[in-house]
């Protein structure tokens, strides 16, 4: 499909914008560095300037990027629905306060038309159920999501899976495709329960979207992760594994059965390409700390694929791996290094912050799609309202509570989307 000769239908990255809430409550078992920040001072105005500058980073390599707004917080509706007093546990009131909305990997699932059987573009919320800090968010979510892919005619909304299985969105989604328009092979990972960290992902939910999205046999694939990948910090499959087009990119331990994940996807994506990452060049224990594989893998416009990476993958041994692998005949030929350190120290690098969906833009909202008017109204919004720190001691604070309201109040308004008020 073309106008005037130019393909229509591209990848948008959504990325999240930062909530004025941003904190470091150590709300999210299994995550690492979240629990290791757990305590510090948070800069929220410096968190969502970092993650703006990542955006148009991206943007001045000719690729479309849109972005995902800041939830209601504190959330009122799920204080109440606890019946929150000054007893209640410190925990369920930063809950409250989480601005964990800003990792929009989780936000939900996404199968491009070209995969499914009516046409249209699927989304399905992530329920988050695992974690009281993030199960609240859905409804608001799908709200957002509702606004931003209106069009009835390219778009179909599902309400999240129900939470007898947890569902964690795109962070163990990834789709392979010869072009992003074309018809791919979603590929669906899930975890089973009984090690040290909690598995987020049911086999059964990513069943469940699979076929609410009308994904035939021959365009899902279901692949377990590596259990011990979990037990090492690895709470999503986007932290040791990220897919684009053709390629995947993997440590070699992220699949269970790892030779098999390849073989089950090339079963039905005989063009698959493998960039595997060996323990021996960077151990799981790094590429977890280092969050190598939560990088954005991403198509440029001369058809070359780029490794977006934060600057904590800048170490030697992913240095070394680089230099002998990144480049030549190997389909990603650049590794570029960003500076998302407040996102990474709550446990979110580049990869967690975007939510990929494969549309034209012409049929998305078009508030929600950045440009340099957006991004300059975004920004002086962050560096007027935003706070510039706050102290976990400070979640609960009712006038902390206020100025955090007002502020996401401020970028609504100037966006015109009161109506996510």
């Amino acid at each position: 499909m073309t106008r005037k000769g130019l393909n229509l239908i591209q990848e948008i990255n959504f990325d999240g914008l930062v909530g004025p809430s941003h904190n470091y409550a150590g709300l999210s078992l299994g995550n690492l560095a979240a629990t290791k920040s757990a305590g510090s001072t948070s800069y929220p105005r410096a968190a969502a300037l970092q993650g703006l500058e990542k955006m148009q980073a991206n943007r001045a390599l000719g690729l479309a990027q849109g972005f995902l707004l800041p939830l209601p917080r504190p959330n009122g509706a799920f204080l109440s629905a606890i019946g929150a007093d000054e007893t209640t546990d410190r925990a369920l009131i930063a809950a409250a306060w989480s601005a964990s909305s800003m990792w929009t990997a989780n936000a939900a699932t996404v199968s491009p038309a070209a995969d499914t059987a009516d046409g249209k573009c699927h989304l399905t919320p992530a329920n988050l159920v695992t974690m009281p800090h993030r199960g609240q968010e859905w409804q608001d979510t799908a709200a957002q999501l509702k606004i931003a892919f209106s069009n009835a005619d390219h778009f179909a909304h599902h309400d999240a899976i129900p939470a007898t299985f947890g569902d964690e969105g795109a962070a163990n989604h990834m789709r392979f495709c010869t072009g992003h328009g074309a018809p791919g092979v979603e590929a669906f990972v899930y975890g089973k329960t009984g090690g040290k960290f909690p598995a987020r992902q049911h086999e059964q939910a990513s069943r469940a979207v699979a076929r609410l999205h009308g994904l035939n046999e021959d365009r899902a694939v279901f692949i377990e992760q590596n259990p011990e990948a979990i037990a090492a910090g690895a709470f999503h499959n986007d932290v040791v594994a990220v897919a684009n087009e053709r390629v995947l990119f993997t440590h070699s331990e992220a699949f269970a059965d790892q030779q098999g994940a390849y073989d089950a996807i090339r079963a039905k994506f005989p063009e698959l390409e493998v960039v595997e990452v060996s323990a021996e060049a960077v151990s799981l224990a790094e590429a977890i700390k280092t969050y190598l594989f939560n990088s954005q893998l991403l198509t440029l416009p001369d058809g070359g694929m780029e490794l977006i990476s934060p600057l904590e993958a800048k170490t030697d041994a992913v240095q070394r791996w680089a230099e002998d692998a990144i480049g030549g005949n190997q389909p990603i030929r650049a590794i570029r290094f960003v500076d998302v350190r407040q996102s990474m120290a709550n446990g979110g690098g580049p990869a967690c912050l975007r939510l990929r969906v494969v549309a034209d833009p012409a049929t998305v909202d078009p508030r929600f799609l950045l440009d340099d008017a957006r991004a300059q109204t975004i920004g002086n919004v962050i560096s007027e309202y935003w706070p510039e720190t706050i102290d976990t001691d400070q979640v609960g604070d009712e006038a902390l509570a206020k100025r955090v309201i007002a502020a996401r109040h401020k970028l609504l308004e100037a966006l015109g989307l009161s109506e996510l008020s």
